[in-house]
């Protein structure tokens, strides 16, 4: 037999809330010793890897040359440059998770913000973060100068600013990164607001914008992907281009969507190989008469 809430005396209903407000709190918790967990106790062991992986090589530059051993010490190190990349990964993979689930329990604190100045501010930010990004990749290279297309009037969002800014931060970061090999990298920047429910078409291809919804996109030139594939795009520690080609652990999208559905958005992406990248966020648009978050 099936019991609605309207069956329920308000004991019963008080003792369910309580129940559901307990169970909250368990998985808040639970959330927050993985923070801890995350944030020192798996840091702790990749410490010890990366130091004591220097104090070996610290160990082993300092042998006496003997005949048949050179040869012996090479192929150690070359070990050791292979253990200390893969902890070095593993800390940024443990940075990448500790991203989304601070994002995920993050008070929400929403408010007007002018995407064009939140875009701005993030320009700058993006800029440095691909640009130290590839020094570590290629240290005598020299980054290509992007070419920003960013549309007139661009709408007002209801967002937390902070959360709002690390969305653009990574998505402009890899607009940049992934436009690396362009001979002129060029990232442009389009919004739709939805006065009522529409389909908007994008350089991302049409999708509906429910009203009251802005729909801004973000579009590369760069390397592309395929697009048989994008449905891995947004998952953790997913990527669709070797490691050899572009840096990078795969959690930098998952963030942003992350962060788009706690605001009631979304983020998709379309591409093809080689012809660039457009991702589309859709997310609230603020009141016309809402007070403004200023930059």
């Amino acid at each position: 037999m099936n019991v609605s809430e309207d069956d329920l005396t308000p004991q019963q209903l008080r003792a369910a809330l309580a129940a559901s407000q307990q169970q909250v709190a368990d998985m808040a918790a639970a959330q927050d010793e993985f923070l801890r967990a995350v944030s020192h106790d798996l840091r702790a062991p990749l410490r010890h890897v990366t130091s004591y992986g220097t104090l070996v090589r610290e160990v082993l530059a300092g042998l006496p040359a003997e005949a048949g051993a050179a040869e012996d010490v090479r192929e150690a190190l070359g070990f050791l440059a292979t253990m200390d990349q893969s902890a070095r990964r593993m800390g940024l993979m443990l940075d990448g998770l500790l991203a989304i689930a601070r994002a995920t329990r993050a008070p929400l604190l929403p408010r007007p913000v002018p995407l064009a100045q939140a875009l701005e501010q993030a320009q700058a930010q993006a800029q440095i973060h691909a640009s130290s990004q590839a020094a570590a990749c290629d240290p005598g290279g020299a980054a290509t100068p992007v070419t920003w297309r960013v549309g007139a009037d661009l709408p007002t969002l209801q967002a937390d600013p902070a959360l709002l800014q690390e969305l653009l931060v990574q998505l402009l970061a890899n607009a940049i990164k992934f436009s690396r090999g362009s001979a002129q990298p060029v990232v442009a920047v389009t919004a739709v607001t939805a006065v009522t429910a529409v389909t908007a078409v994008t350089a991302a291809g049409a999708g509906e914008v429910p009203a009251g919804h802005v729909a801004f996109t973000i579009e590369d030139n760069g390397a592309g992907f395929d697009p048989a594939r994008a449905g891995q795009l947004f998952g953790v520690f997913q990527r669709l281009h070797r490691e050899s080609e572009f840096e990078g652990v795969g959690a930098g999208l998952a963030l942003c969507r992350t962060i788009a559905r706690r605001h009631g958005g979304d983020v998709s992406a379309s591409a093809r190989p080689g012809a660039g990248c457009t991702v589309r966020v859709q997310w609230p648009a603020a009141a016309p008469d809402g007070p403004v978050q200023q930059f």
